[in-house]
Formats: structure tokens, sequence, C-alpha cells
């Protein structure tokens, strides 16, 4: 038997519903056919630095009247204890903020009735620690089908670092490494070509907060040097950070 989950105040509190009540918001309507797939995304991005606001966009093919959010991990929010239509603009963010998300979908002619939980969307709030320091070694100017390390380095003892490069979805992510008092994460870039070529940037996390994140290092500018001209530099491929947007954001 087909469930789905109804509550008449908050989709955290539920009952049961069999199919035979619920048709059109059972768990197979939903998620049974890929374009109705229900997702969440962030804009400008999901790091988010304190402070600022970022606009929490929901999507499906499903036409939902009504959007509740929902919180997976950390603190509770209570901002978040009503529901909206299509986006809600979260702010301003503070390490309360910053964990796991999805949302419910509800239609006006039947409000009570909630679907099943989208998938995660994890919100990080950056600008918590001081910055790491970034560098390219043997140095930022890479041959094509060469390789480069980016170290992330700082004098505080970060148990995760996470190196990001504009305009991409997914981070990189590495265990810290004690280092001279501090911390350090090598992250190894193999067979670049001009697609990895870019901006970079690494923050640094602990692993009680780890949706808590640090300053962003300095940017670092990565030039595959064989694809491209003599006249060609690295700003070239700089984007304005503030304004980038990252997707959904996986783990």
């Amino acid at each position: 038997m087909v469930e789905a989950w109804s509550s008449s105040d908050d989709p955290g509190d539920v009952e049961r519903k069999t199919d035979h009540e619920l048709v059109e918001m059972s768990a197979e309507n939903v998620e049974g056919r890929g374009q109705d797939k229900l997702s969440l995304s962030a804009w400008p991005s999901p790091v988010v630095p304190q402070g600022q606001h970022v606009n929490i966009q929901c999507h499906s093919h499903l036409g939902f009247d009504t959007f509740k959010l929902h919180k997976d991990t950390g603190a509770d929010v209570p901002e978040l204890h009503r529901s909206f239509q299509n986006s809600y603009l979260m702010g301003p963010v503070t390490p309360t903020h910053a964990g796991i998300y999805r949302y419910y979908g509800s239609y006006n002619y039947s409000p009570s009735v909630w679907s099943p939980l989208s998938d995660p969307l994890v919100v990080l709030c950056s600008r918590i620690y001081r910055k790491p320091s970034l560098l390219a070694q043997p140095g930022p100017l890479v041959k094509s089908g060469g390789y480069v390390t980016l170290q992330c380095y700082s004098d505080i003892v970060f148990e995760s670092f996470s190196l990001l490069r504009e305009v991409t979805k997914d981070p990189l992510q590495l265990v810290g490494q004690l280092h001279d008092g501090g911390s350090q994460a090598n992250f190894s870039l193999v067979s670049m070509t001009i697609v990895h070529a870019g901006t970079y940037r690494c923050y640094g996390s602990l692993n009680h907060s780890l949706y808590e994140w640090s300053f962003p290092s300095d940017p670092l500018d990565i030039v595959i040097t064989d694809e491209c001209v003599q006249t060609c530099q690295p700003s070239s491929w700089r984007y304005r950070w503030d304004v980038l947007e990252l997707g959904r954001y996986r783990w």
C-alpha cells in the first residue's frame, strides 16, 4: 500500500494516509517520474557569507501552490515555521541557518496534505573563522595534461578543507593535516585542461560545525598554458564571487 504524509499544522507532525485517500500526493506519483523530482537550489550560492541573504528556490513540475522548508540538521530556525510560494529569502544568515534543507509541497485544494520530502540542499555559512591561504605547487601556470597541487593551509587547526572553483557546483574536500602548529590539505589536480582553468578559493571548517566555514582564501588563478594565447591573463576567467551561482550542492 502506498502511503503519504499529512498534517494540518506542520508536515513534521505527521499522520499516515492510505493510497485510497491521497492518490494525488502519494509517494509513487511524486517520485515515480524523473521529471517530477523535487529539488532545491540556492541563489546566488549555497555558500552564504554570515550576515548576507540567500534565495532558496523550490523546483518541481507538479505545480505546488505552497511550500514549507524542513531543516534536517542543527539548530531550529523559527522563521521556517510558515508556508511560502516557490522561493524563500533567508537571512541575514547566521550559523544557526547552516545545515541540510528539504521542502514539502502542497496544493490549495488540499492544504493539509503534503508531498514527500525533496532532495537535500546543503546551506553553508562562511566567514566564521580567519581565512586560510592557498598556493599552487609548482606554480599557477600549468601545462595542458599536466598536474598542479593546490595547498590550502592555516594557523588554525582546521579538521577539513574545501576547495571551490568559480562557476562549478561541487567542492573538493580533504581532511586537514597538522602542520607547523596549524593545518593544511594538498589538493592534487591531474590531467589538467582548459576546463580546469579559473579562479580557486579554499575554506576551512571544524568537525563539530561542518556547515560553518571560514572566510574564503584569497583568489588563486590557474592558467593552462598550452591552450591560452600569450596575451591571455588570469583575470579573464575571474567572476564576481558575490554573485556566483554554484547551483545544488552535493556532499
